[in-house]
């Protein structure tokens, strides 16, 4: 459309002015724009393309007996121990997922993807509730401890809420584009949401997937649960949008259906029974007569009245907060997914997704930010895998990965929507101004004229890793190698996260090189300024893992004998001065969990609850073979374009053997069965999870 002489000189005046253009030129302007759509602060069709290398961390296959070797050859090849050795695996990923969906779309996992016929169903349940702020309330003995959220956690938490709807919306909307572009033109997606966000969502979703793609809101009510008011209706119902990617779609309305209602007369139709003895339901409308039998389902409406999981259910729930019960999946996953086909949740939380996808035949693909959502999953899905292993059922290994490297534009908190000169120059004060707080924090100097180190501490270099990334292997490798170069000896690596599996294997290779390699958290209160002042931050070291072997007739067994961690959270002085009489609260201290209550006169007591070293563990695994299954990753080969196996040197810890706590189960078995294996040397890795859900490694040499 032609603006008059006047609306120039008008939209000239503003852009001299540096001001906004009234919402009327938005029309003028751009002829071609939607009438009706949702727009807030900083909004833009672009997403990330960045691609990171996926890291395999950890393969858990449960051992199949021989009988069932013999019937899953043909679904994939299997060792002799009865464990996978081709065919696809499932995966589960922690991390970003904005960053996780952009490797997988535009790296070379797509290509692996695709093979097996694309992602066919997601259904993601993300963290619509403002309050969800990834703090965990973890048992220890008869108390419950609050954990709070990793500085990566509340990161994430400050950009999903920081501004209100606008960060919320800004970042499901990237992540839902990403998802489009991931699924099968066959595919669907099943977002789950509240009233808080639905209306939101419902034009996000119009927007992305086109409103003639919605296929059902449905209603997902629950009798048992949710708020009791006084001052409102009962909110006793959540919203399940259902969009496909293209009017070709898979759907089972027969598999996923609900019976059928038997009650003389219901929907105004009478009973009989047929010549084989079955009852069916005739109803006559239109002049037809409809033939309905009452064993075979009936397509289900769009309110489900699925009862949440009772707080006293000891089978299915498993204390994780935003837990949804599996019927409710089972009913997407029946409908919109066929046996083979892959599944996907990236807010994958207790793995819900992933634990019916397993049960229903279907491949699976989950991913979270949480390190406790990723424990929780792993624990969940390795009882899957023994409950089908129980009932001869097929079950396919599945991988944990990291995200490896990163760009400092992530993980620096840069504006996407400065032009590349300005975005450049925060790039560069942003990443001073955090290194120069980490070092104040940490009484180290800071220093130029190296690229991987930040500062000195005494005789020791100081360097940090990324404010919402873990340090990964290949960053810690950098280290490693300007130390060697540079003929440095003693080395501080500082870090909010590691990755999984990183210590102590890495300082021991550190420790060949001639480099005395310590790994230490950044604690939360480094942003705290008082604290700093007091001399209150202390950066703790990683956890240590005592194991021995022991050998008879050419069998081996791991006992593990300790276990230290050196965590910190509140401080006991602070909470003693402002708990309230009568009150009591749990705090962390040196690596020992204190419960600290004041009684009605105002006496306070202190009683340690972490008496056993045990205490702190919540799961432990045996690789008793650890160099036997390297890490081969797919990379795109830059001459040719071509996608290549590659070998990144280092190897995968294959969970031979794992013992855990449970709802019900609360004890630990502190030695292994036994185990045959062949003469000569060996490495056996042993991993230890505490019950915040950070994982250490050790690895033993042993002589057969």
């Amino acid at each position: 459309m032609k603006l008059t002489d006047n609306e120039k000189r008008d939209v000239i005046k503003y852009l001299e002015a540096s001001k906004p253009l009234p919402d009327k030129y938005r029309f003028l302007l751009f002829a071609d724009k939607q009438e009706v759509e949702l727009v807030w602060n900083g909004k833009t069709s672009e997403t990330t393309n960045v691609v990171l290398p996926f890291q395999i961390i950890e393969q858990v296959d449960e051992p199949r007996s021989e009988k069932e070797i013999r019937l899953q050859t043909s679904l994939f090849d299997l060792d002799v121990r009865g464990r996978q050795l081709k065919g696809w695996t499932n995966k589960l990923i922690w991390g970003d997922n904005k960053l996780i969906l952009s490797s997988l779309k535009n790296g070379p996992l797509r290509q692996e993807i695709q093979e097996q016929g694309g992602i066919k169903l997601i259904y993601i349940d993300p963290p619509f509730d403002v309050g969800a702020d990834f703090s965990m309330n973890i048992e220890v003995g008869e108390e419950e401890f609050t954990k709070k959220p990793g500085v990566l956690e509340e990161l994430a938490y400050r950009d999903t809420w920081g501004k209100g709807a606008d960060s919320f919306i800004a970042m499901i909307y990237e992540r839902l584009s990403l998802m489009r572009d991931l699924l099968a033109e066959d595919g669907s997606i099943y977002v789950h949401c509240d009233y808080r966000v639905s209306g939101y969502l419902r034009l996000v979703l119009d927007e992305l997937f086109g409103k003639e793609l919605i296929k059902n809101e449905v209603v997902w009510y629950y009798q048992n649960g949710g708020g009791r008011s006084t001052t409102w209706f009962n909110r006793k119902h959540d919203i399940i949008f259902w969009y496909t990617k293209s009017k070709n779609y898979v759907y089972n309305g027969k598999a996923a259906g609900e019976k059928r209602n038997t009650d003389e007369g219901s929907f105004g139709g009478y009973f009989k029974t047929d010549e084989n003895g079955r009852r069916y339901q005739e109803v006559r409308a239109s002049g037809k007569i409809y033939k309905y039998y009452v064993d075979e389902l009936k397509n289900a409406d769009d309110v489900w009245d699925i009862p949440i999981i009772s707080q006293r259910d000891l089978t299915e729930r498993i204390g994780y907060p935003t837990q949804k019960p599996e019927v409710l999946l089972e009913r997407i996953v029946k409908a919109s997914s066929n046996e083979g086909d892959i599944v996907a949740d990236f807010f994958v939380g207790s793995g819900t997704t992933l634990a019916v996808a397993e049960k229903l035949g279907r491949k699976w693909i989950g991913s979270d930010l949480g390190k406790f959502s990723i424990h929780t999953t792993r624990k969940r899905m390795i009882g899957v895998q023994r409950e089908l292993a129980k009932a001869g059922k097929d079950f396919r290994a599945f991988e944990i990965l990291n995200l490896g490297k990163y760009e400092r534009q992530l993980f620096i908190g840069i504006n996407p929507n400065l032009r590349e000169e300005d975005k450049q120059k925060q790039i560069v004060q942003k990443e001073k101004d955090f290194i120069a707080l980490i070092l104040s924090a940490y009484k180290a100097e800071s220093f130029d004229g190296f690229k991987t180190f930040h500062g000195k501490k005494n005789s020791r270099l100081v360097t940090i890793g990324p404010i919402n990334l873990p340090v990964s292997r290949l960053f810690v490798d950098a280290v490693i190698t300007e130390a060697v170069e540079k003929q440095i000896t003693k080395v501080d690596v500082l870090a909010f996260e590691f990755e999984m599996g990183l210590f102590p294997k890495i300082q021991e290779e550190a420790k060949d090189k001639g480099v005395d390699l310590t790994l230490k958290y950044i604690p939360r209160d480094v942003f705290d300024k008082r604290a700093i002042e007091k001399n209150q931050v202390v950066f703790y070291d990683v956890s240590y893992i005592e194991a021995k072997p022991i050998v008879k007739k050419g069998m081996v067994s791991v006992e593990l004998t300790d276990f230290s961690v050196f965590y910190n959270q509140d401080s006991i002085k602070e909470v003693e001065e402002n708990i309230k009489a009568g009150g009591k609260k749990l705090v962390v201290e040196n690596g020992q969990i204190i419960k600290i209550s004041k009684d009605k006169n105002g006496i306070v007591e202190r009683e340690i609850l972490t008496k056993k070293w045990t205490d702190w563990i919540d799961y432990w695994a045996v690789d008793f073979n650890f160099e036997s299954k390297k890490e081969i990753i797919r990379v795109k080969n830059e001459k040719t374009g071509e996608i290549e196996e590659v070998w990144t040197g280092d190897y995968v810890f294959e969970n031979e053997w794992q013992d855990f706590r449970t709802k019900k189960k609360r004890e630990l078995v502190l030695e292994t069965p036994s185990v045959e294996v062949g003469k000569g040397k060996r490495k056996i890795a042993v991993k230890v999870v505490d019950i915040f859900g950070n994982d250490t490694m050790k690895i033993i040499e042993v002589t057969i």
